[in-house]
């Protein structure tokens, strides 16, 4: 993989979970929350694992089984939790501010662009004081209505007027890198969140870094 970036992107986008933050105890006990009122107990939290990054109506499907009705019943569960405790119960990764701040220095737009609701994404960032950085947040509809990623990076260079040569995508799963080749535009997958090394190649990201520090060298 390229270890230096070979243009300059005016734009990068983030991903959020695992990749800005480590969710990963908010969203499996918030999950752990939603399962249980259908009945179902998860008692090892890594059993969930597979429900950060994708979107929730898709991990109950395919993951429990849910018809879309049962599943729209469990992410309403899910934001019971979620609402009250889960989103804080989440940790920022190392080097990620420092990382930012040396994007807005190089005069970048930067962009949230998750399958998270941009109510809940607009929260998290307030609470890491990482909403200075950002230019757009874009997320999904409370409804679940743009939650696809490469429909959210549509919108992204639809509304800020931009070539998809312009703008770089960060992410940690398949469902991100997958959604930037969709709309043309280049991907940077990072191994130190929830997708594995095999799950990220697979899907044919730009670029390949294993931790936040070697993300950051790739923009020096």
């Amino acid at each position: 993989m390229r270890t230096t970036l070979d243009r300059f992107y005016s734009h990068v986008l983030f991903d959020l979970d695992g990749t800005l933050t480590d969710p990963k105890l908010g969203i499996t006990k918030s999950v752990q929350y939603a399962l249980h009122k259908f009945g179902i107990e998860v008692n090892d939290l890594d059993q969930l694992n597979s429900f950060i990054g994708p979107p929730l109506m898709l991990s109950f499907r395919d993951l429990y089984g849910f018809t879309e009705g049962d599943a729209n019943q469990a992410i309403r569960y899910y934001r019971e939790y979620f609402q009250d405790q889960g989103m804080y119960e989440n940790e920022l990764y190392n080097g990620m501010i420092e990382l930012l701040s040396l994007l807005k220095k190089q005069n970048r737009t930067l962009v949230v662009a998750t399958s998270k609701p941009t109510v809940f994404t607009e929260q998290i960032l307030s609470y890491f004081h990482m909403d200075s950085f950002f230019d757009v947040v874009c997320g999904s509809e409370l409804d679940g209505t743009r939650s696809d990623k490469a429909e959210i990076i549509h919108y992204i260079l639809e509304h800020q007027q931009i070539g998809n040569d312009a703008a770089v995508m960060i992410g940690d799963r398949k469902f991100d890198i997958i959604g930037a080749n969709h709309q043309g535009v280049d991907a940077i997958a990072v191994g130190y969140g929830y997708g594995s090394k095999n799950e990220l190649m697979e899907s044919s990201p730009k670029y390949y870094v294993e931790s936040v520090e070697e993300l950051y060298a790739l923009f020096i």
